[in-house]
């Protein structure tokens, strides 16, 4: 009896050592991502296991902010769920409507592309041009009405971007265009975007899209802005293979980028940063999530 009763107060203790033992590791947890705060100098950023969706990191994650150009992984992701990457794009009035000093892929009206050319020079040039199309083309593709005006296609493809961002639980997100040029309405957050970009990376083809330093073929030369995947650049990132750029005035600069190493791969997002620590914001993360967090595990 009495070794019964010895057995019960083991057992007893040890799982009430066991809860405490789990209580601090996850203040332990807390505590690292807190003091960790400091890791960026840009407004907010998030970094996440690609494959299980953790967040590893967060500093302001849900904070709305403006998306600038990566705006686009929703407009790419939008596309290659509802188009066929090798239709013909017809390019129409929609490039004329620029504004000054935006960024563009060259487009003229008349011109026809593949729909994986077009997305090229959107992601990697970033250019307002070519999202323009691309929402032009998708909306009149959806919506069945080939002579849908340009404005009534682009305002049709925000409705679009708005059910996709809340389908992936990006709920802190509004969308008003497909290129992120600055409008009060056109915001996002660092997890909201986080959420996008894991999602458009399950689509292979934009994976090749967005590793890609440079596309050339015949008649189209596209450079990638990101220059974590550029080996010519001094932010080089070994493992980099992806994702987007973002700038403008009131958002900052901006940077979804992807990294890929021993089987871990990690998405990092850094909103409202400045030209010189976007990079080092996105490589900061990255190097914690794969020497600190996995490190760990």
């Amino acid at each position: 009896m009495k070794k019964f009763i010895l057995l019960c107060f083991v057992l007893f203790l040890t799982g009430i050592l066991y809860k405490y033992s789990d209580g601090i590791k996850d203040r332990i947890k807390e505590i690292s991502v807190s003091s960790s705060e400091q890791l960026i100098n840009g407004e907010a950023g998030v970094l996440m296991d690609e494959n299980s969706g953790e967040i590893l990191y967060a500093k302001n994650a849900n904070e709305r902010l403006f998306p600038a150009s990566t705006t686009k992984i929703l407009t790419a992701l939008i596309a290659l769920n509802k188009g066929n990457i090798n239709d013909t794009v017809h390019i129409g009035d929609e490039v004329t409507l620029r504004e000054p000093d935006e960024s563009s892929a060259g487009l003229k009206p008349g011109q026809s592309l593949s729909l994986k050319v077009l997305l090229r020079a959107m992601l990697l040039p970033s250019g307002n041009d070519a999202a323009r199309s691309v929402a032009v083309y998708v909306a009149k593709k959806e919506s069945n009405n080939p002579q849908m005006s340009s404005k009534e296609a682009l305002d049709y493809f925000a409705q679009l971007m708005n059910q996709e961002a809340n389908r992936l639980g990006a709920k802190h997100s509004h969308f008003v265009n497909p290129h992120g040029l600055h409008n009060p309405n056109h915001y996002s957050t660092a997890k909201d975007l986080a959420l996008i970009a894991r999602e458009a990376r399950k689509n292979s083809e934009f994976r090749e899209i967005v590793s890609e330093e440079m596309y050339k073929d015949a008649k189209h030369t596209y450079y990638n802005r990101n220059e974590l995947v550029n080996r010519g650049s001094q932010n080089y990132y070994q493992g980099a293979n992806g994702i987007k750029t973002g700038f403008t005035d009131q958002a900052g600069y901006c940077l979804v980028s992807s990294a890929s190493r021993n089987g871990k791969n990690l998405i990092a997002v850094v909103l409202h940063s400045t030209n010189s620590d976007v990079w080092s914001d996105s490589t900061a993360m990255l190097e914690y999530g794969f020497e600190e967090k996995y490190a760990s595990k």
